[in-house]
């Protein structure tokens, strides 16, 4: 398998994996770092060490970064710590449509508490206009978030222009770098940040560790989430995970030493990546054409649909830009806020490259991606011309269902053949390949009703083992089967 979703996770790097191996096998390292005695202090020098090493990734002071489970804890300690410790100066917080749930769910978590959340809507290149920042702020604001790169697009926001506006007015800026820190330079204290949350599973650094930076203007102003222990000056209490936190500082270390290296490597990557699909046709490209993260690539894809193009590439580990909720099949957010067609952001690829691929994996991913959809616009395209054909059709592709269900009748009134030309995920395909099986033979039905040996649309669910909340792309699969039916009753009674 080819690994191209960096933007998920990245793998841990051996040098960091040799770094956390070494804490681990230390006989002194395990103490609590703190404790007073010898070894606590030497558990504890070696946190300060890495907490260094991440700071000057960032361009932090060492003093001002707060170690974290990772950059949901982050994002919601900044959000919510400061909402909930400033709340006497005001109810009001500014976020974009485009942010990471971490950011959003935090947000509306403070609409149930009584406060007011202005959501900014992006331009059509995924940035936000630090005009419409301006136009939207209120005496009362008293948090902006806006993320530093897009998780989906890999868009970078001018962060420091967004600061400016917010200094102006005296409101704090909240930004999630969690995609962008150790891949494009940043640093907090020149752009004039305020909080900044870090991961360090995104740069080749261990899961279950980030950090938040803390510019000494807000510290007095935030509020821990949990209580107990005092560490981390208050704010993120609980023992320390030493191994963690030394895996994320050697992260951040060879983040620092090799980010030009690394820039480089990947964006060629992504330039040959797209010079080999320049023959699919019908592509639409959502990142911004200069402002975006070197290795993230996101296209949208015109007549396939996402789960099923993803289940044509098990040689790709890529995930679906459109991060759609399952129970609902509804497309990405983020694309629908950038104006993405819901049609087109049901089937988008994120392309993420890193450190791991080669020159060959860009090519090779170019070329599996152009063979699937081929496969998968050829089903969708089928039609039967010729003969004593009826159709029906139901679903659409905005809907993520299109059925076309075709069949042609015998003279004793049964079912001779039938085909059908879907868009739709792996289970109603699968179902449609039973149905094409199993209907041929059984007759039509006087009204147009589906006879009973083929089963109900829960039982074609159940066949394929689809998940409940896909009951209704069945009933879609249903609606076309009848109305081709209907359409061939019709025509033998000379209708």
């Amino acid at each position: 398998m080819i690994y191209l979703d960096h933007a998920a996770t990245t793998p841990v790097d051996p040098r960091v994996a040799a770094a956390m191996r070494a804490v681990l096998e230390d006989p002194l390292a395990f103490a609590n770092p703190s404790s007073m005695h010898a070894a606590g202090r030497a558990a504890a020098a070696r946190i300060e060490t890495a907490r260094a090493q991440v700071a000057a990734l960032v361009g932090a002071p060492p003093d001002d970064l707060i170690f974290t489970s990772g950059a949901t804890e982050s994002d919601n300690l900044a959000i919510l710590g400061v909402a909930r410790g400033r709340a006497d100066f005001g109810r009001h917080i500014v976020t974009a449509r485009t942010e990471h749930k971490a950011v959003l769910d935090a947000c509306k978590r403070l609409v149930k508490e009584g406060y007011v959340v202005t959501f900014l809507e992006p331009a059509v290149d995924g940035r936000i206009d630090p005009m419409n920042l301006r136009a939207a702020l209120r005496p009362d604001t008293q948090l902006v978030s806006i993320m530093h790169a897009n998780n989906e697009t890999g868009v970078v926001q001018d962060v420091a222009a967004l600061a400016a506006v917010c200094r102006a007015h005296e409101v704090f800026l909240h930004v999630d770098a969690a995609q962008s820190a150790g891949k494009i330079p940043l640093d907090v204290c020149a752009a004039g940040l305020d909080l900044v949350s870090l991961s360090a599973h995104k740069m080749y650094g261990p899961k279950g560790i980030g950090a938040l930076y803390v510019a000494p203007r807000v510290r007095p102003w935030l509020v821990p989430l949990a209580f107990g222990g005092g560490q981390e000056r208050g704010l993120r209490p609980g023992t320390l995970a030493t191994h963690q936190i030394v895996g994320f500082g050697a992260a951040a270390a060879i983040a620092a030493c090799e980010l030009d290296q690394d820039a480089d490597r990947v964006r060629t990557l992504v330039q040959r990546f797209r010079a080999a699909l320049g023959s699919l046709a019908d592509l639409r490209w959502n990142d911004h054409p200069t402002a975006r993260l070197p290795g993230v690539v996101s296209l949208s894809i015109a007549d396939v649909e996402g789960e099923s193009l993803l289940a044509a590439l098990p040689e790709l580990a890529v995930s679906s830009g459109a991060a759609c909720d399952a129970s609902r099949g509804e497309p990405s957010y983020v694309l629908r806020a950038a104006g993405v067609p819901a049609e087109l952001a049901q089937s988008t690829l994120r392309i993420a490259f890193g450190r791991g691929n080669t020159p060959a994996d860009a090519e090779r991913a170019a070329e599996l991606i152009t063979a699937a959809v081929a496969r998968l616009r050829a089903c969708y395209a089928r039609r039967m011309t010729t003969g004593d054909w009826h159709s029906g059709a139901a679903g659409s592709q905005r809907s993520g269902t299109h059925v076309i269900c075709q069949l042609r009748a015998d003279h004793a009134g049964r079912v001779a053949q039938v085909h059908f030309a879907a868009y739709g995920c792996p289970a109603v395909m699968a179902a449609l390949d039973l149905l094409e099986q199993r209907w041929p033979g059984l007759p039509l039905g006087g009204d147009g009703a589906l006879p009973a040996a083929l089963g109900t649309p829960v039982e074609w669910a159940q066949a394929v083992a689809a998940p409940v909340e896909k009951l209704g792309r069945f009933l879609v699969v249903e609606d076309a089967m009848r109305l081709a039916t209907l359409s061939a009753v019709d025509a033998a009674r000379g209708t």
